[in-house]
């Protein structure tokens, strides 16, 4: 006698890990291992991976228990609002430099707005790791 076997499979997605913030961090902290936990639930955008989290600084700020979003942090800036930074620009192997102050925060990458203190125009700068803002053709 031929025996049939019908397997049902529930196809249920799977819940993933997202970090949230274990407590309120204010903007402009460094994150530390102790202000993450995870929770089983799935957010798109968000983070998964301590390891890019801690060490990044929050550019908004995080309330316990919301998941902390690519967006809600960034690289601890290295350059504050108004200060003075160089300004370089090179082009064809000439290379200029002059003074100019940073219209906003930034961290190594990113792109901030500089006014230029000889000419007083504002140009957008990508900011190295050395602090020196760096503007292309």
């Amino acid at each position: 006698m031929m025996r049939f076997f019908i397997l049902f499979v529930l196809a249920v997605p799977a819940q993933a890990e997202t970090l949230v913030a274990a407590r309120t961090i204010p903007a402009q902290t460094i994150i530390e291992m102790a202000d993450l936990l995870a929770r089983d639930m799935e957010v798109p955008g968000t983070i998964s991976d301590p390891l890019l989290l801690v060490g990044m600084e929050t550019r908004v700020a995080l309330y316990a228990g919301r998941p902390i979003r690519l967006g809600d942090v960034g690289q601890p800036a290295i350059v504050e609002r108004n200060q003075i930074v160089s300004l370089m620009y090179d082009a064809g192997g000439i290379t200029v430099s002059t003074d100019g102050r940073s219209l906003e925060r930034a961290g190594p990458g990113e792109r901030v707005r500089v006014m230029n203190l000889s000419s007083r125009t504002t140009v957008t700068a990508r900011i190295g790791p050395d602090g020196v803002a760096y503007v292309s053709p």
